[in-house]
C-alpha cells in the first residue's frame, strides 16, 4: 500500500481528534484537568480504560509474541482480574474516603514528607519510561512504513507526535481525555476485530474453522509447568495480578480517569466492567497473533529477521496488514495503531503534569498564585515533560533489541515494586516509618533485584525471574520498611 495513503489516514483521523478535543475542553478549568471536576461517567471511563491499558504495546507486541510465547500471555491476563478486583474493593475506598487528588499524598497522611515525595517521583519514572515504550513501538511501525520513504528522520517524527498529543492534552486534561479515550478504544478494537475478520477470509475460515486451526497448530499452548522458564503459570499469573494492582491501582494517569467518576460505587463498577472487557479484548489479540503465523506460513510470508535471524516479533502484524491483506486492512490498521498510540502519551503526559503540579510544586492549593499563573506554570510542565519523553524514546530507539512488552514488564518489576511495597505496609500493618529513610529503601531495592535477576540462574539452580520480579521488589521494599518501621504512636 502506498506510505502516501497511510500518511493521509494519520492526518484525517488526527484532524478528526482534534475537533472532538476542542468540543469537550471547550471552558475547562485546573480542576477539569486534574480530576474532570469529578463528573466523569462511569461507563466512559471503564470504556476509554481499554485503549489507554492496551496502547500500542499490545497492539504490536502481543500479537507478535504469539510466535514463541504461545498464548501464554494468557496467563497474565488472568492475573489482572484478581488485581482489579483489589483495585475496586481496596485501593478505591482509600482514594475516595480521603479525597484524593493526587493518590501519593496518601503516603504523606500515612508516613510523612519523604515517603509522599519518593512515591511521587518513583510513579514519575515509571510513567516517563513506561510512556515511551509506549510511543515507541508505535511511532517506530510508522517509521518504518511511512516516513523512511520521506527521509525523515526518527527524532522528527517523534517530535510531531507528540506536539500532536502536547496541542490537544494542554487544556483539557482529564475531562478530553475520557472522551478521546472513549473514541480511540473503539477504532483499536475495530481495527483488530477487522483484521481477525481479514485473514479468516484470506485462510477460508469459520469461526469454529479458526478454532481448530489453532488448537492443532504449534501455538496453542496457554499453561507452562516448567518452574524454571519465564511463562511458568505462578510466575505470570501472580505476576500479573501485581502489575495490575501496581500499574493500574498505584498510577496516577490511571486512577485519575477513576477518581473522576462521581462516587466510588459508580468507580468500582467502572474497574469490573472494564477488567472483564479487557479479558475478552485480550484473546482477541492473541487469536489474531496465532492467525498471523499461521497465515504467514500458509501465504510463505516473507518476516523481518534481526542479526541473529529471529523473527522480529513487533513487525509481524504491522507488515501483513499493511502488506498482504489488502487496502482495506492497511487502512484500518493505520487507524488502529494510531488510536492506540495516542493514549500512551495523552494521559501520561495529564498524569505526570498533575503530579508535579501537585506533589512537588504545591500548585492547586498555593494561595499566593491566581488562578490564571497556575495554568500558566501547569503548562510549562506539561511542554517540559513532553521534551523529556522525546528524549527518552530516542534513547530507546538506540538500544532496545527485544520485544517491547517485555521490556515495558521488566522496568515496570523496578519501578513500581517500591510503590507496591510501599501502600502495602501503609494497609496492611499499623507501624509508623523512619521517614527520611524510607527513599534510600525504596532506591535499593530495584538495585537488588536487579542483581538477582542477572545472577538467578546461578544462585538459584536455574530459576528465571519472569513478571514475578515486580513481587520480589515489592516483597523487598517491604522488609526494608519494617527494618526502618518504629511503633505507632496514637
Amino acid at each position: 500500500m502506498p506510505s502516501s495513503i497511510i500518511l493521509t489516514c494519520v492526518i484525517l483521523y488526527s484532524v478528526f481528534l482534534f475537533g472532538v478535543t476542542w468540543y469537550t475542553s471547550r471552558g475547562a478549568t485546573n480542576e477539569h484537568y486534574y480530576v474532570g471536576n469529578r463528573s466523569s461517567k462511569w461507563y466512559l471511563v471503564a470504556y476509554g480504560m481499554i485503549g489507554a491499558s492496551l496502547s500500542g504495546v499490545t497492539f504490536i507486541s502481543v500479537p507478535g509474541a504469539v510466535g514463541t510465547g504461545n498464548f501464554g500471555y494468557f496467563q497474565l491476563v488472568l492475573g489482572y482480574l484478581v488485581g482489579y478486583v483489589v483495585i475496586a474493593y481496596i485501593l478505591l475506598p482509600v482514594y475516595y474516603r480521603l479525597n484524593l487528588t493526587s493518590i501519593y499524598t496518601y503516603l504523606q497522611q500515612r508516613f510523612g514528607n519523604y515517603s509522599y515525595k519518593t512515591g511521587a517521583l518513583f510513579f514519575i519514572i515509571s510513567r516517563v519510561v513506561g510512556a515511551s515504550f509506549r510511543v515507541y513501538v508505535v511511532v517506530n511501525v510508522l517509521q518504518y512504513f511511512i516516513f523512511d520513504n520521506y527521509n525523515i528522520p526518527f527524532y522528527a517524527t517523534v517530535a510531531v507526535f507528540l506536539a500532536l498529543i502536547l496541542l490537544y492534552t494542554y487544556q483539557g486534561g482529564v475531562k478530553t481525555i475520557v472522551y478521546t479515550d472513549t473514541l480511540q478504544t473503539t477504532f483499536m478494537l475495530l481495527s483488530v476485530v477487522l483484521s481477525v475478520i481479514f485473514i479468516m477470509n484470506k485462510l477460508n475460515l469459520n469461526i469454529s474453522g479458526v478454532y481448530d486451526k489453532i488448537t492443532h497448530s504449534q501455538y496453542n499452548q496457554i499453561f507452562f509447568t516448567d518452574w524454571r522458564l519465564k511463562s511458568f503459570f505462578p510466575k505470570q499469573f501472580f505476576g500479573g495480578m501485581f502489575i495490575a494492582i501496581a500499574m493500574t491501582g498505584l498510577d496516577q494517569e490511571m486512577m485519575q480517569k477513576n477518581i473522576s467518576c462521581k462516587n466510588l460505587r459508580e468507580s468500582q463498577q467502572n474497574v469490573l466492567t472494564f477488567s472483564f472487557i479487557l479479558l475478552i479484548v485480550n484473546i482477541i489479540f492473541l487469536v489474531l497473533g496465532a492467525l498471523l503465523y499461521i497465515y504467514a506460513a500458509d501465504q510463505s510470508v516473507p518476516l523481518l529477521l534481526d542479526a541473529k535471524m529471529k523473527v522480529v516479533a513487533d513487525n509481524v502484524f504491522p507488515s501483513i496488514a499493511l502488506q498482504f491483506l489488502g487496502t482495506a486492512s492497511a487502512v484500518f490498521f493505520t487507524i488502529g495503531i494510531i488510536s492506540a498510540a495516542y493514549p500512551s502519551a495523552d494521559g501520561a503526559l495529564t498524569a505526570l503534569t498533575s503530579v508535579f503540579c501537585i506533589d512537588f510544586l504545591g500548585l492547586r492549593d498555593n494561595p499566593t498564585k491566581t488562578e490564571n499563573q497556575k495554568t500558566k506554570i501547569r503548562y510549562l510542565v506539561h511542554i517540559t515533560f513532553a521534551a523529556i519523553l522525546l528524549i527518552v524514546i530516542i534513547i530507546f530507539k538506540l538500544i532496545n533489541n527485544d520485544s517491547v512488552i517485555n521490556n515495558l514488564f521488566t522496568w515496570a518489576g523496578y519501578t513500581y515494586g517500591p510503590l507496591l511495597g510501599l501502600y502495602a505496609f501503609g494497609l496492611f500493618t499499623k507501624k509508623q516509618l523512619h521517614d527520611m529513610f524510607v527513599p534510600i529503601v525504596c532506591v535499593l531495592s530495584p538495585f537488588i533485584c536487579f542483581f538477582l535477576n542477572k545472577y538467578s540462574e546461578t544462585l538459584f539452580n536455574g530459576y528465571k525471574f519472569g513478571f514475578d520480579l515486580i513481587i520480589w521488589n515489592g516483597l523487598i521494599t517491604f522488609i526494608g520498611l519494617l527494618i526502618i518501621s518504629r511503633r505507632k504512636v496514637e
